[in-house]
């Protein structure tokens, strides 16, 4: 059979957490007066709560409270620390924008200003403030955390949509005609190894493919080098994946590579294929090696080739940054790249 303590315990686990401070205050009080001498004493051991918030609750429920509406009497409670401390949001802007105030000496120059960091600071200048009302002070002085902005472009050429006009003129013209039309571009180096890749893929709990706790490169593994060739008018891809340096020789043997296994049997009765490039780069337009091989490329296969260079700070408009490069990385997400197959 229950006992009356554990029935009393178990009624008070269940309304306790149901009601706000004031209310429980109360319920207490009541508790209190019923059990009689020593009731606050027990009350406090089953309840966790403070004997003086036990009395204080007798005290009310005894003398009654006019204002049954608030849980506390108005001007009670914790004070806004901007009241009692007038200069933290200016300390606080201080650290967070320190060339603003004239201070480019500022501890947390070159450090994180995470609010944890912020607050630890502002502990030394002889604020006690915790991470969480720096973080409520940072919103209402309308700051959050915020990366760098690409919106910076550079001068705009005059002949620049003259010439966009041009490559797409051409473009439609090969098309047309069905000469194949290929758009190159060398996609950044990538280590090969038992390095970590951005992205994360599913696996069963514990799966996770573990790599190098570092991403120091070994010099004895050359570093993977990928060069693209993106068919326009198939829409295909294929990629050489090189281990030397991004060169214009480099970069003419892959496109060679895929006219000989792709191109002339894709295209068998072409004998014009025009290029769409970077201006700068492995295939740049005031490079002479790359003007070089390419002449060779065309002795060698017969071919007519024209070649367009986007304007300078035009890359991301390559069709192949968006129709092959962004499929690529979505294929090596979260995995290590271990060879270069």
């Amino acid at each position: 059979m229950i006992s009356a303590d554990e029935k009393l315990k178990e009624k008070l686990s269940v309304l306790l957490p149901a009601l706000n401070e004031k209310q429980r205050r109360l319920l207490l009080g009541a508790e209190a007066i019923a059990l009689g001498y020593g009731g606050i004493k027990y009350l406090s051991d089953i309840t966790g709560m403070s004997t003086n918030t036990i009395a204080r609750g007798i005290r009310e429920f005894e003398t009654g409270d006019e204002d049954v509406s608030r849980v506390r009497k108005k001007g009670s409670g914790r004070k806004n620390l901007t009241r009692k401390f007038p200069q933290l949001e200016h300390c606080i802007e201080a650290i967070i924008e320190p060339d603003t105030r004239g201070d480019p000496e500022s501890p947390l120059r070159w450090t994180c200003k995470s609010v944890r960091n912020i607050s630890d600071y502002l502990g030394e200048q002889g604020y006690s403030v915790s991470r969480q009302t720096v973080a409520r002070i940072l919103h209402k002085m309308e700051f959050s955390l915020q990366g760098n902005r690409k919106t910076k472009e550079g001068k705009d050429h005059p002949d620049r949509d003259k010439q966009f006009r041009f490559i797409n003129s051409m473009c439609k013209r090969f098309l047309s005609k069905g000469d194949p039309v290929i758009s190159v571009d060398t996609k950044k180096k990538e280590l090969v190894g038992e390095y970590k890749n951005a992205g994360r893929e599913w696996h069963k709990k514990g799966g996770a493919i573990e790599v190098n706790g570092h991403d120091f490169p070994d010099p004895k593994v050359s570093k993977a080098i990928p060069y693209g060739i993106y068919d326009i008018g198939n829409d295909s891809g294929w990629v050489n994946v090189g281990i030397t340096a991004d060169t214009a020789e480099f970069a003419v043997s892959s496109i060679s590579h895929w006219w000989k296994y792709v191109g002339s049997h894709r295209y068998s009765d072409s004998k014009k294929l025009l290029i769409c490039a970077d201006a700068g780069g492995s295939n740049g337009y005031r490079l002479r090696l790359w003007k070089r091989e390419l002449q060779q490329l065309v002795d060698t296969c017969e071919i007519e080739i024209s070649v367009c260079h986007f304007p300078p700070g035009t890359s991301k408009w390559n069709k192949i940054e968006h129709r092959l490069f962004s499929f690529i990385s979505l294929n090596w997400r979260g995995k290590p790249l271990t060879s270069y197959q």
